[in-house]
């Protein structure tokens, strides 16, 4: 069965604008992404959670290379299906066989898109010149868009890293006395610090969705193994007798708490408490194991 001309046309078309509108949400608007980046990502992770060791580390880059392939694949397809009707108004060069099919519309949507441009087989039409043109510059801009999303990333994984290491290294210097050890105001500084590192890493997951499915193979560097311990240094804080401690102690409780509602909001985490919260996200992280003893 064939489908009709304009049926084709439409359903390139509608790939196309799908890709658009996906890449649009994931990569320029503010607190997004789109649902096919989404689907993918948490298609994956949900995956890489059935099995153990590297799987869970990979999962994350994997998925984002699954989504880059998407977006190339709508668009190849798209264009692929607005060509179809339109390859008798395409001039072949000499030696190169006709075909008119489905393969050799992919064929030119893949040319144009990676604007190679081998030029043995080109439009004749004005108007398709100017489509073929087009698709070359949607080409261009969705490579310059896919590596300017994975220099974004590792950005704002590496402020989430720096924030359990500097958590983790602050647990080491105090020992068991904790902040006991310090001057209130250094003290004060300090989690001050923190509070504006945790409220930089709610932006970073609201801005970078994608960064919430990266795995830390080290303890050391996971932020959800390390939340309860900045959550101990605010309440600590809160009940000092020192103004300033207990200022700082409660910017520290509302970053966290802000924190709690963008992974409760947005990806899911259940719990009445900021705690409850951080169980699971230190749960579906591998960082923290069930009661029975295996991990989540």
């Amino acid at each position: 069965m064939e489908f009709p001309d304009i049926v084709l046309t439409v359903i390139g078309v509608g790939l196309i604008l799908l890709m658009a509108a996906d890449v649009f949400h994931t990569l320029l608007y503010p607190q997004g992404a789109g649902p096919v980046c989404r689907m993918i990502m948490r298609a994956l992770w949900l995956l890489s959670r059935q099995f153990a060791g590297r799987a869970v580390t990979v999962a994350a880059p994997v998925a984002m290379a699954a989504v880059i392939g998407a977006w190339a694949s709508l668009s190849i397809m798209g264009w692929a299906l607005v060509y179809l009707p339109h390859l008798p108004g395409f001039v072949y060069a000499d030696g190169v066989p006709r075909r008119g099919d489905l393969g050799e519309a992919l064929y030119i949507s893949m040319v144009s898109l990676s604007t190679v441009g081998y030029g043995e087989i080109v439009p004749a039409a004005p108007l398709l010149r100017l489509v073929t043109a087009a698709q070359a510059v949607t080409g261009f801009g969705l490579l310059t868009a896919t590596v300017s999303w994975i220099l974004q990333t590792y950005p704002a994984l590496s402020r989430r890293r720096a924030l359990a290491h500097e958590l983790n290294l602050f647990r080491q210097a105090t020992g068991p006395q904790g902040m006991s050890t310090l001057e209130p105001g250094h003290a004060a500084a300090l989690l001050e610090s923190f509070a504006r590192s945790v409220a930089t890493v709610s932006m970073d997951l609201l801005a970078f969705n994608e960064t919430y499915y990266f795995h830390e193979a080290q303890h050391r560097g996971s932020l959800p193994a390390t939340l309860a311990y900045a959550q101990r240094l605010a309440s600590e804080a809160q009940e000092n007798t020192n103004p300033d401690l207990r200022f700082a102690g409660r910017m520290l409780h509302a970053a966290l708490d802000d924190l709690a509602d963008v992974l409760r909001g947005k990806f899911g985490h259940v719990g009445q408490t900021a705690s409850a919260v951080f169980q699971s996200y230190e749960t579906h992280h591998r960082h923290r194991r069930k009661p029975g003893g295996t991990a989540s």
